[in-house]
């Protein structure tokens, strides 16, 4: 009797030295820059092959008030579980919600349980990710039917592991927060040098250019040398004035500006082209141009590129957008053979 109690005392030491060992391989996992979907399967793996279970899955709250599975770690085809939803007002819900774990015996009979892939699982853990008063979600850790039941020490285990993949998930996205943080202010900062230093400087030499073409008086070469010396300016100025306006864009949203959607058409575009196109604006477009008139010119700008893309020999497109009297106006012309312009309307 003595050797059976030391040898289940040995095993329940094993055992959590697994799961811590397992706890601490999550929140070094989750604190590399894994991205949020990866750093919940990261979870949702890791705590299953540490319950022995059929699967584990990740729940996140849904706008209407239940809960869904947004991550499924299984040895079979996740896809019937990912996407399946418990409904607003369950008793699973109520538990869960409230911070409280739920510990089913068999969930193919458990009135409590109300999903459609019920009938595939037996015994099964319900944890819900919380940490600091806020609920992330919850880790589910169902088992095949007929398996054996959880023991009260794999209860405590898992509620513990739980509990640390919570925080390391909440650590984790405040760090992603300050690292989006860096690069917003790297950009901000990058965008006021440009303005303030680079697009000053340029607008000044193209100024004395300018005085200086009109005081030479000098042949009709040398007038068209420095006018097209000031057109190149100008046009630089441009270009430079868009880089900054794309700067100050966050870059994973989409942007609400006409200014901005049509940066990131010429921007989608160049991923499949190999080179981004040039971008040049003309007059107050984010206030001027109307919403139809802005979906008709972004329809032409796709087409226009679109028909680029399928084109040999295009190494660069020149996109202009402007507003003026008459409305919207764009031209896109290219360096094809023969050399393609689209202007519309």
């Amino acid at each position: 009797g003595i050797a059976i109690g030391n040898a289940r005392l040995y095993e329940t030491a094993r055992q959590r030295e697994r799961w811590i060992e397992g706890a601490a391989a999550v929140t070094t996992a989750l604190l590399t820059g894994e991205s949020a979907e990866d750093a919940l399967m990261t979870v949702a793996e890791q705590a299953r092959i540490l319950a022995d279970a059929a699967a584990g899955v990740i729940l996140q709250p849904t706008p209407e008030g239940g809960m869904e599975i947004v991550t499924a770690s299984t040895t079979e085809d996740p896809g019937e579980l990912v996407g399946t939803t418990i409904r607003p007002g369950s008793a699973v819900l109520v538990h869960l919600l409230g911070g409280e774990p739920v510990f089913i015996e068999d969930s193919s009979t458990d009135p409590r349980m109300t999903t459609p892939v019920r009938s595939r699982f037996g015994p099964s853990m319900m944890l819900p990710l919380r940490s600091g008063g806020r609920l992330i979600g919850t880790l589910a850790l169902p088992r095949r039917r007929g398996a054996d039941p959880y023991s009260a020490v794999d209860r405590l285990l898992a509620s513990q592991f739980a509990s640390q993949a919570a925080l390391a998930l909440v650590l984790a996205d405040a760090r992603h927060d300050r690292e989006r943080l860096a690069v917003f202010e790297d950009r901000d900062r990058i965008a006021r040098d440009l303005h303030d230093l680079v697009v000053q400087r340029l607008f000044a030499t193209e100024m004395m250019l300018e005085s200086t073409r009109r005081r030479a008086g000098g042949s009709s070469e040398e007038d068209e040398l420095l006018g097209r010396a000031v057109d190149e300016l100008d046009s630089t100025i441009q270009e430079v004035r868009t880089t900054i306006f794309a700067l100050q864009q966050p870059p994973a949203e989409a942007p609400t500006t006409f200014r901005g959607r049509v940066l990131r058409e010429t921007g989608g575009a160049g991923v499949l082209l190999g080179f981004q196109p040039s971008v040049r604006f003309t007059g107050a477009v984010d206030t001027l141009v109307e919403e139809p008139e802005a979906r008709k010119l972004l329809a032409a700008l796709r087409g226009a590129l679109a028909a680029a893309h399928r084109r040999s020999a295009v190494g660069r497109i020149q996109v202009d957008v402007g507003v003026g009297d008459e409305g919207a106006w764009l031209r896109v012309e290219d360096d094809g053979t023969p050399p393609t312009t689209v202007t519309w309307p």
